[in-house]
């Protein structure tokens, strides 16, 4: 059997008209009226509306988690399993669910609380850098006390953050094929969303974890682990750490991985994780029409 990971991209992966095929699936339709209940705003109506409304991370963030979940059970139904599981930032929460670690409804209400803090957190910048010297970046950010790396994605893409001035010393001295300010309202994955990260860690505390039915790798430690305290403890540290895809990515095949299936729209980690990895055999599953037969 081939040993397969099943991963769950974040926030940059949305599309107008994201899973709208999945309400011709009776439990669909009926995940979408759970979390209009759950949001207080239709999913669906988001999804479909102009990218810009979409694209906000009050939005955003609940409409993947529910798009993904239903593709993950989905692929359940059909007789699929994965034999690990991890998310990219906001993925992480599909991931969890996925891996039965807590209910679409507890996860969905974390998601809630996590936009509303995010989107509300007007302090900072983040910026991608693409084709960079990484000891340089490493020498520049160790002498930038307020920027951090927030997404170390792979070896030639990584997304910096920290107050606006920091970010912009990095992007001014650090050399680079491409560097892209990110359209974000604060500085994810930092030290500055520490405010925010103790806010939310009230509400993680109200959600009970259970042990993982398959490993998952963590954004703040990607080594597999299914113990539910260690879990919570790593999702407690994802707003201010470090989304450490790249050693994911190079920890997937030392598991014995040989096949990754990304389950969401769009094909960003797909992209991000052939460059470390490129023996992977990596597909996407992000639309009914996508699903496999059943097994």
């Amino acid at each position: 059997m081939t040993k397969t990971a099943w991963v769950f991209p974040g926030q940059g992966s949305q599309a107008a008209g994201m899973g709208m095929d999945l309400l011709d699936l009776p439990e669909g339709k009926a995940r979408f009226d759970q979390a209009n209940a759950i949001l207080g705003w239709s999913v669906v109506e988001i999804c479909q509306s102009e990218e810009d409304k979409l694209s906000r991370t009050l939005y955003t963030q609940p409409c993947l988690y529910v798009v993904e979940t239903i593709l993950a059970d989905w692929l359940k139904e059909c007789g699929h399993q994965p034999d690990f599981v991890a998310g990219h930032s906001l993925g992480e929460y599909a991931a969890l669910y996925t891996a039965g670690v807590f209910s679409f409804d507890d996860g969905l209400r974390l998601i809630k609380r996590r936009a509303e803090l995010m989107d509300s957190a007007s302090d900072g910048m983040m910026a991608a850098l693409l084709g960079f010297d990484r000891d340089q970046l490493a020498e520049q950010l160790q002498q930038t006390p307020d920027a951090v790396l927030a997404n170390d994605n792979n070896a030639g893409q990584v997304v910096i953050s920290g107050t606006p001035a920091a970010v912009e010393a990095i992007i001014g001295s650090v050399k680079a094929k491409k560097a892209v300010k990110l359209n974000v309202s604060g500085a994810f994955h930092s030290p500055l969303m520490a405010t925010a990260a103790a806010a939310f860690q009230k509400e993680l505390d109200t959600v009970p974890f259970s042990t993982a039915q398959v490993p998952v790798l963590s954004n703040v430690d990607p080594t597999p682990a299914t113990d539910a305290q260690v879990l919570k403890d790593r999702l407690n540290r994802q707003m201010t750490g470090t989304v450490r895809w790249r050693e994911i990515s190079l920890r997937m095949p030392e598991e014995g991985i040989e096949r990754v299936i990304e389950v969401g729209p769009g094909k960003v980690l797909t992209g991000i994780i052939k460059r470390t990895s490129p023996n992977l055999i990596l597909e996407n599953i992000g639309s009914l029409a996508d699903l496999p037969p059943a097994s």
